[in-house]
């Protein structure tokens, strides 16, 4: 696998260039700080601010070492604490398997949605801002966002290694029929075991507290923490209609036949999507 592709970096960029260089290509964009220091979040946003404002709140937390499964989507957590418990966790920047992900802050603090509005270059008919956690050295395993969004991730607090990979080599990914993952363990690659990779190329790099990514419509990302942090990302609905058909069916008919196949037939289904995973990736 090569990864040495150089992705776009600026320090801010307007509306009408993301638009036009990146937006409508589809097109990664790593931007060094201008969009969270024009906010309030930018210096109001703490560990301390956090545990103040919603320290109370019990909050679903996944746990790496428990794999309940690598051939579905995760939906729940593994274990429940309080919100200030977990930020303690974080704080220590101490390795530890624990994350937390999808985190709808502004559903218990409406008003932090002041601090940090949705950037006007990604403005659109989605508003949904989720906040993400992660402790030292936790990762987050090879996917693509299920519905096809586009995303635009902001690192509030920390470093994060990020892998990130266009959606045109879902064929060597080893990408799983009817999920949003790849069968690859990207912390431990085999490339004995998955040779198929070796045809793929895209870029790693790491984001600095303060940076946002772009990340287009279907893009493959894998995320390290490398100091313990945490990240708001906002979403835009996909640009072409190929996309938007995706995103609609992987959340409506794909993501429900998966689970009922799943709870039916189980490690049969399992079984066949690692097949047709395989079979997909290493065909001539």
């Amino acid at each position: 696998m090569d990864l040495s592709l150089k992705i776009d970096i600026v320090e801010d960029i307007s509306t009408e260039d993301f638009k036009q260089n990146y937006f409508i290509p589809q097109k990664p964009l790593l931007i060094n700080g201008g969009i969270i220091k024009k906010t309030e979040a930018y210096r109001k946003w703490s560990i301390d601010f956090f545990k103040k404002e919603m320290g109370n709140i019990e909050v679903d937390i996944y746990d790496n070492a428990v794999i309940k499964s690598k051939t579905t989507a995760l939906t729940s957590g593994d274990l429940k604490m309080k919100f200030a418990d977990f930020l303690n966790i974080v704080e220590k920047n101490e390795p530890t398997t624990l994350r937390m992900f999808l985190f709808n802050g502004f559903k218990y603090k409406p008003e932090l949605r002041k601090d940090f509005p949705k950037p006007k270059i990604f403005s659109g008919l989605l508003n949904m801002g989720f906040l993400f956690f992660g402790g030292n050295s936790t990762s987050v395993r090879m996917h693509f966002d299920i519905d096809y969004s586009n995303v635009l991730m902001t690192q509030v607090k920390g470093r994060k290694k990020v892998i990130l990979i266009s959606p045109k080599y879902n064929r060597f990914i080893y990408k799983l029929p009817y999920n949003s993952f790849s069968l690859v363990d990207f912390d431990n690659i085999d490339y004995k075991k998955h040779p198929a990779l070796k045809n793929i190329k895209g870029y790693e790099f790491v984001m600095d507290e303060g940076d946002s990514l772009f990340m287009p419509s279907a893009y493959w990302h894998f995320n390290v923490y490398i100091d313990g942090g945490y990240a708001l990302s906002y979403r835009k609905t996909a640009h072409s209609l190929k996309d938007k058909y995706n995103g609609f069916m992987n959340v409506t008919f794909r993501l429900l036949l998966d689970k009922l196949m799943t709870a039916v037939a189980k490690n049969k289904w399992t079984q066949y999507k690692i097949n047709q995973a395989i079979k997909t990736a290493e065909k001539t």
